[in-house]
């Protein structure tokens, strides 16, 4: 197969959970025989078009910062999108994979599909329905009209995750099939822990939706009882200079590291397993890569219970703990997470085991064989 995947933003030049799978799928995919073309924009220096571990990249256009006052910058994504139209064009593919973030790339997609008589798919990470007016006030409602336009783009959508594809159907997203994100197991089973130790450890992008303000608050409820608790954040984000000032304030600069994003892998994954608890209070997960991680790691998982927090579906009575969002209740949660930690870490890795990238490529493989056939049949 010849396979088209459009995403924006590639990894690792920009390190995120979306930008890990299309960057995983796509080696995995190529391993396996297939030409792969990822088209996103240009974070390198010379040729626009580059080869790495088999992936053909396509940088559209020069690489923008993504966010601006905490939100992604909606000039630069219509930038992207129309960009990316003569790109698909250009050549023919057996299938397109765009990612359905950030949206306006998956209308041009479907217009090069059309002309290029491709299959379309759009995988979908989080479906937003109503949180669009929290995060764009009554301008919200332009958000939430372009969510729905690109469910009705293609009968060919996969959701990351059961909480994804459930909150897809209550807005009329037709989700074909979940073809779930992984991680890579043997790898991981290759990496020592890191010399520098932690007992809590944060891994994500430094967004409002993440919340890691209120784990700030929990630390500094924690180490009434608990003075010598560490915390280590790895992240970086819009939302890094007023964490920063909030740990300053709150007198927390010995308690709490923050590291910014390691640029190997490998060393976010050592520092997981120089911890005891991996805590992320996000209410938006579309799946939760680096919480699987944390798993395989050994580490029980604290995060948010929310029904648009897909990290729910890894958590249970044997894996973690769900806490509500307010400082007190997180910081309950990671007490109990500190004590059971040793107990329950055979059962944290047990439930990583099913997740291995190689087996999510060979289903994703399947899915774009199944879909081809079933275009080329109509």
């Amino acid at each position: 197969m010849k396979i088209a995947l459009v995403y924006d933003v590639i990894y690792p030049y920009v390190k995120g959970g979306v930008e890990k799978r299309v960057w995983e799928l796509g080696v995995r995919l190529a391993s396996r025989g297939h030409e792969v073309h990822l088209f996103g924009m240009k974070y390198w220096d010379g040729d626009d078009i580059q080869k790495k571990e088999g992936v053909i990249l396509h940088g559209v256009c020069p690489s923008y910062p993504l966010y601006s006052d905490g939100r992604r910058k909606i000039p630069d994504a219509l930038i992207f999108s129309i960009r990316i139209f003569p790109a698909l064009v250009r050549e023919k593919f057996d299938i397109i994979d765009c990612q359905q973030f950030p949206y306006f790339s998956c209308i041009t997609a479907r217009a090069a599909a059309a002309i290029r008589h491709t299959p379309l798919v759009i995988t979908w990470h989080e479906v937003w329905g109503e949180y669009w007016y929290t995060y764009l006030g009554w301008k919200g409602c332009f958000g939430k009209l372009t969510e729905r336009v690109v469910a009705l783009l293609t009968q060919n959508n996969v959701a990351v995750s059961e909480t994804t594809a459930q909150n897809g159907k209550s807005l009329g997203i037709p989700v074909a099939t979940i073809i779930q994100n992984g991680i890579d197991l043997s790898r991981m089973d290759s990496i020592p822990p890191s010399p520098e130790d932690s007992d809590l450890i944060f891994v994500g992008r430094l967004i409002r939706e993440k919340h890691a303000d209120i784990l700030v608050d929990a630390m500094a409820i924690l180490i009434r009882d608990h003075p010598d608790l560490r915390l280590l954040i790895v992240g970086d984000g819009p939302e890094w200079d007023v964490l920063r000032q909030q740990v300053r304030v709150q007198g927390l600069k010995r308690t709490i590291r923050m590291a910014g994003f390691f640029n190997n892998h490998d060393d976010v994954l050592a520092a997981m397993k120089s911890s005891r608890v991996f805590v992320l209070p996000s209410t938006r997960e579309g799946f939760g890569i680096a919480a699987l991680e944390a798993l395989a790691c050994g580490l029980p998982v604290v995060t948010v219970d929310h029904p648009e927090n897909a990290i729910c579906d890894l958590v249970t009575e044997k894996t973690g703990f769900l806490s509500s969002l307010s400082p007190d209740s997180l910081a309950a949660c990671i007490k109990k997470a500190l004590v059971s930690g040793i107990i329950i870490r055979p059962a944290c890795i047990a439930a990583s085991k099913s997740f291995d990238w190689d087996a999510v490529a060979v289903r994703a493989e399947q899915y774009y064989m199944t879909v081809i056939k079933g275009y080329r049949d109509e």
